[in-house]
């Protein structure tokens, strides 16, 4: 056994597996004059959600890393982006879905190596501010009557998940039917914790921001997401008509054009 432990050690050695920065996973060869996307999924998505904007980012050159966001809290999720961050040499651009921009708007908070946030139908929120306050700012917003009945964790905290029935036409109803059930199946859930947690960070008050919506959003109502763009300055505010909150997987080559022009702001 001992001698095993051993020659899985040094072949993990050998392949640059161990201690290995995460932008060590990203294409080796992209030019180094491309920063790395971080992409940070939101609440019932997952890490492939944005696999269709991940394609066409590679074929371009960009390092890629999407991170498996834990959708605990706003304060922890923060912090293990702020960690993938701090491990990848070089530039960024953080990109954030739903709530994954309350991640990115304070996991980018002093790095001194993100360039720009894109928010992809998502919140910018002020500090202080909350999830729960900012959809309900607007009216719209179906998410409350397509969740499941919640999952008790413990201490008072419960998972949420959307209704597997209600899925499809909820999040994601410009997907072909059988790619939204099987996002349904495999929707990561987010805790009522999160959705209630203040905002400590605005990270977008010094970073170029980038906003990209669609008008079908059910999730995130179109007028709370134009508010936010207006107030955070956004250097350019994408709506793409008839959009699903799902905007990165049923129109990824919209969602990277934008990520791409945040890669290089003027």
């Amino acid at each position: 056994m001992t001698n095993l432990k051993k020659l899985l050690t040094a072949t993990a050695f050998g392949l640059g597996l161990l201690s290995a920065p995460v932008a060590a996973f990203a294409d080796s060869n992209a030019p180094t004059n491309r920063p790395t996307i971080v992409l940070i999924h939101g609440a019932f998505a997952a890490s492939d959600s944005w696999d269709g904007v991940t394609d066409i980012l590679l074929a371009d050159g960009y390092p890629v890393v999407s991170v498996a966001n834990p959708l605990r809290s706003v304060s922890g999720d923060a912090a293990y982006a702020r960690a993938v961050i701090d491990s990848i040499e070089g530039e960024t651009v953080l990109v954030g879905h739903s709530y994954g921009g309350m991640v990115i708007s304070a996991a980018a908070a002093g790095a001194a190596n993100v360039k720009s946030l894109v928010y992809v139908a998502s919140f910018a929120a002020e500090p202080g501010e909350t999830i729960a306050q900012l959809a309900g700012q607007f009216p719209g917003s179906t998410l409350g009557e397509a969740l499941a009945a919640p999952v008790a964790i413990g201490n008072g905290i419960n998972d949420l998940y959307i209704d597997q029935a209600k899925f499809g036409q909820q999040f994601a109803a410009d997907v072909p039917a059988e790619k939204a059930r099987l996002m349904a199946a495999a929707q990561r859930p987010v805790t009522d914790f999160a959705l209630n947690e203040p905002a400590q960070q605005a990270a977008w008050k010094d970073l170029p921001s980038y906003h990209i919506f669609g008008t079908a959003d059910k999730n995130i109502p179109p007028a709370a997401m134009t508010f936010m763009a207006e107030r955070a300055d956004a250097r350019k505010t994408v709506v793409v008509n008839d959009a699903s909150h799902v905007v990165m997987v049923s129109h990824p080559q919209a969602v990277a054009d934008l990520i791409i022009e945040a890669a290089h702001p003027e």
